[in-house]
């Protein structure tokens, strides 16, 4: 199975889990068997490979979330990286170019394109396996999955199906309704349009060039800032006459904001939380290290990270964004492909950082302009090169770089440093990439 995975979008509905650089599907929020907790992007990855072991997988993501791909999946997932946000269609585009001109996938193959954020269980990725096997040998152009609707939501597009067969032709799409329009369109056997497509690679490529002119991947990529913003839906599938739709029945959730999220967790805390017996559907996701204690509390949640701390009604929580656009602070924490950096505190000329590092992973080495560093390491064991000079480090070493000299740490051991930034002005953008030194 050829499958694209469509991760963008910033989840500030999910916030303050959830920010500019870390998207609402890296928050570890899903219990494994061991105990461990993972990721909906992690969820989503492991259920694909439990279905289709040689499925190949490519995840079309924005340039701000490579780090944190690579960071939760390993360097073996296929990234079709946008160089900025575009909406479905071009990204779909730039997908498919992506596929045959980097990974050599054949135009006559099927490809099943889905967003990375639902909540699902294995019966949707046989699903999707079905799906493809249909868009290969199907005489229509696009065959979508529609999810059998279970209450008449204005959040979702319906997809109004010929006839009540598991695969029917489609007979007309409806946009996002009132709930008493859906409640219509339910009772004509309308289908959720949960964004779930199928195709031979060589349409969409024909359709691409059909809207956009371009030659080939690396050329779409270089004029992709100036691509118009629109979705798949309104670019391609309104304007196409043969298409299919499959029907779904299983589980299916969109965990877009707090509501839905509360529903999908196995547990009612995660992290460093009591609730005393008072309590009812009240939902704690703790990121920080103290205590959170709720009492007498009913259909509540409260979300803590170094972003901030919601306590919201479970219902207000969907109309978070606005509040959340208004507030300006830094980045107190994000995934990086070497591991992770939490913001401690922000003082006049400095700032401390714990920063996390994977076992075999290094930073860039660099330099900074405007500020000295200096590391201290907490736990583990790694190597230190600074201006050139390499020198071993274990939990106790103090490492110093004044301004200007270049610097990196690799750790051979999970690595964990509290690193202490001081300068006049310190900003994200004093960093200058340098070539290691051999």
């Amino acid at each position: 199975m050829n499958i694209v995975l469509l991760s963008g979008g910033s989840g500030k509905r999910l916030w303050p889990l959830s920010n500019d650089t870390r998207s609402k599907q890296f928050i570890k929020i899903f219990k494994t068997e061991s105990g461990a907790y993972e990721s909906m992007v992690q969820r989503v990855y492991r259920q694909i490979l439990s279905v289709d072991g040689e499925a190949e997988v490519t995840i079309a993501t924005s340039k701000s979330q490579v780090s944190a791909i690579h960071n939760q999946l390993g360097g073996n997932v296929g990234i079709s990286v946008e160089p900025c946000r575009r909406d479905t269609f071009p990204a779909i585009a730039l997908a498919a170019a992506y596929l045959r001109d980097e990974r050599g996938v054949p135009e006559d193959e099927a490809v099943v394109v889905c967003p990375v954020d639902p909540y699902v269980e294995e019966d949707y990725f046989r699903a999707l396996l079905r799906l493809g096997d249909r868009a290969a040998v199907s005489g229509a152009n696009l065959v979508l999955m529609g999810i059998e609707p279970t209450y008449p939501s204005e959040k979702y597009g319906y997809i109004i199906p010929e006839t009540s067969e598991d695969i029917s032709r489609v007979s007309v799409f409806r946009e996002k309704p009132t709930e008493e329009t859906a409640r219509e369109y339910i009772a004509q056997g309308a289908l959720w349009n949960g964004g779930v497509f199928a195709f031979r690679l060589g349409y969409v490529l024909r359709r691409a060039h059909e809207l956009i002119e371009f030659h080939g991947y690396q050329d779409l990529f270089g004029k992709y800032d100036s691509l118009t913003k629109i979705s798949f839906d309104y670019a391609v599938v309104e304007h196409e006459r043969q298409i299919e739709v499959m029907r779904f029945s299983g589980i299916w959730k969109d965990i877009g904001t707090w509501n839905t999220l509360a529903e999908a967790m196995e547990s009612d805390t995660i992290g460093k939380a009591v609730l005393n017996d008072t309590c009812r559907n009240v939902h704690v996701i703790n990121e920080l290290n103290v205590p959170t204690l709720c009492m007498g509390l009913e259909n509540v949640v409260v979300a803590a990270s170094p972003e901030g701390i919601l306590v919201s009604d479970l219902n207000q929580s969907s109309y978070i964004k606005p509040y959340v656009d208004a507030i300006d602070q830094q980045i107190m924490f994000a995934e990086k492909s070497w591991g992770s950096f939490q913001v401690i505190d922000i003082g006049e000329g400095s700032m401390t950082i714990k920063v996390t590092l994977n076992a075999g992973h290094g930073m860039n080495y660099h330099s900074h302009e405007q500020r000295d560093e200096v590391w201290t390491v907490v736990e583990g064991r790694g190597r230190a090169i600074v201006d050139g000079e390499e020198r071993r480090v274990e939990a106790g070493d103090v490492v110093r770089m004044p301004a200007g000299v270049a610097h990196t740490i690799i750790a051979e051991t999970k690595l964990q440093v509290i690193e202490v930034q001081l300068g006049t002005e310190i900003s994200v953008h004093d960093k200058k990439k340098l070539t290691l030194p051999q």
